[in-house]
């Protein structure tokens, strides 16, 4: 996920989030650059394995874990969204970068916002 400062404070707005983040732990990184496209991304399964992991997760510890996930993220979404709201008053905008558009993190709502982030192609 990739946040985008704006404003006459953009340096300390950035700041505020990056706190905010590493609490979670999760340290901000620096933005990608764009290099040069090799055109090998190979990446292989064993598709054994994958179905002794299946087999071997009953599907009600899955779907608990799934819940009490969700839960947590939605919860540190809120934050990030209620931080963004005070900046904006603040010092400037945080915009959240997805693909070809950016969005005002500050209008959006905690399951907006995972929405997004789930629908990134490199989310995880």
């Amino acid at each position: 996920m990739i946040i985008e400062f704006t404003g006459v404070d953009a340096e300390a707005a950035g700041k505020s989030v990056a706190e905010l983040t590493a609490s979670w732990g999760y340290p901000p990184e620096p933005a990608p650059t764009q290099g040069p496209a090799t055109g090998r991304n190979i990446k292989g399964v064993d598709p054994v394995a994958v179905a002794s992991l299946i087999v071997s997760i009953p599907s009600a510890m899955l779907a608990v874990a799934d819940i009490a996930d969700r839960i947590r993220k939605r919860r540190r979404a809120g934050e990030l969204i209620e931080r963004a709201r005070q900046l904006r008053t603040q010092q400037g905008a945080a915009r959240l970068v997805c693909g070809d558009r950016s969005v005002d993190l500050a209008t959006l709502t905690p399951d907006q916002l995972l929405d997004l982030i789930a629908d990134e192609p490199t989310a995880t």
